[in-house]
């Protein structure tokens, strides 16, 4: 029986390729982002459904662009339309850490166990029974290019995620993996990855799936 794995995360996990121009986007293929590579190693076994949105939040609205990428907001429907799921993968906080938001680094460990407690209080997996949970810490970024104003201060604050969304898995019962440990961003603008990048971190995730799921 095939199993259903969502993909809920931001820009890197729809596939933005670093920005050179504020304003210009572009996306890498299927192929090339790291849910296309990760469907790839897993196989038929399981079914993989992309979920990125550029500049998604964990459970703020943006003022500037706009309300529809809260994640809180978002994730109920997006679970319930796409039910039975048996994991979801949780890659979020990077968008957090623009000054706009003003949050601490805590503060967004905090808002991740928000949408944590979501998905386990939904009844969204198999047989209503909660979808399992991976936890994905982004990787740190740099302060660099045309988005260094829009992270001002950003890069820090990302350093301290990785330990906080350990301890907030282990609090929550999830499996956690450290994107920063495997990848880093693109130098280009600080904050999204690299084709490589994608692609170390899709196999990354296939050994944790592979072995803990």
């Amino acid at each position: 029986m095939t199993r259903t794995l969502l993909c809920f995360g931001d820009s890197n996990t729809h596939g933005s390729i670093a920005l050179t121009q504020l304003g210009v986007f572009r996306r890498f293929d299927r192929d090339t982002r790291w849910p296309g590579i990760l469907a790839k190693h897993l196989g038929p076994a399981w079914h993989v459904i992309e979920e990125g949105h550029a500049g998604r939040t964990t459970v703020h609205d943006d003022p500037i662009e706009g309300p529809h990428r809260n994640g809180l907001t978002m994730l109920p429907a997006i679970l319930e339309s796409h039910r039975p799921i048996d994991l979801v993968i949780l890659k979020l906080g990077t968008n957090d850490l623009k000054p706009r938001f003003s949050v601490t680094p805590i503060d967004i460990a905090l808002s991740i166990e928000k949408l944590i407690a979501l998905i386990q209080a939904s009844k969204c997996g198999p047989d209503d029974s909660p979808p399992q949970i991976l936890l994905v810490a982004p990787a740190p970024i740099t302060e660099t290019g045309v988005l260094k104003g829009i992270f001002e201060g950003g890069a820090a604050k990302s350093r301290e995620l990785s330990l906080l969304y350990q301890l907030s898995a282990d609090k929550m019962g999830c499996a956690f993996l450290d994107a920063g440990a495997v990848t880093q961003t693109d130098p280009t603008d600080g904050v999204h990855l690299t084709a490589e990048a994608h692609n170390a971190i899709a196999k990354a995730l296939y050994a944790k799936i592979e072995s803990e799921f």
